[in-house]
């Protein structure tokens, strides 16, 4: 069975009303750091059925519970931002993001994601996932591509480990 990672499985359970009910408690649930932190409680607290309260939604469903305390049993298991050599390619009817470059070690897999978007703005995340047990061997080349349509015409941003740059 696949160990739960943060960003894809732990972090889209906690809804925005979520967050917001938490910050004046002095926890961010969108925060790994925050959860990581506070993850007996937050497990206490969702086994008890008193988190997130009726009102706002819950209790979590027995599978969520259950997820979120393999993810936590498994080492709070994250995504780590990569780092490539981004080109952009612009045809006629097609952007092609690409990104070139070799995984940190052997059993990483990546790709880009789409963080957030706006009327004026994409921006994508380049996110390599390492493997749950380290694998022998040396790392992985890869070449990682995104396409849209080259109708969309809004600037372009891609964040990795050295930040977010405008392409």
């Amino acid at each position: 069975m696949r160990t739960p990672v943060y960003e894809l499985h732990i972090r889209p359970m906690f809804t925005a009303t979520d967050r917001d009910h938490m910050i004046p408690r002095s926890l961010n649930l969108w925060s790994y750091d925050g959860v990581v932190e506070h993850a007996k409680d937050i497990l206490d607290h969702l086994k008890a059925g008193t988190m997130p309260p009726t009102a706002l939604g819950g209790p979590w469903p027995q599978e969520w519970i259950d997820l979120f305390r393999r993810w936590k049993e498994g080492g709070f298991k994250r995504l780590e931002l990569g780092v490539a050599v981004i080109t952009v390619n612009r045809s006629p009817g097609t952007v092609t993001v690409k990104g070139t470059g070799t995984f940190p070690a052997a059993g990483y897999k990546g790709w880009f994601q789409l963080e957030s978007e706006s009327d004026t703005a994409k921006t994508y995340v380049l996110y390599f996932e390492p493997p749950d047990v380290p694998v022998a061997g040396t790392a992985d080349d890869f070449d990682l591509e995104e396409r849209y349509r080259a109708s969309d015409t809004r600037a372009l941003f891609v964040h990795d480990s050295t930040g977010v740059q405008e392409h």
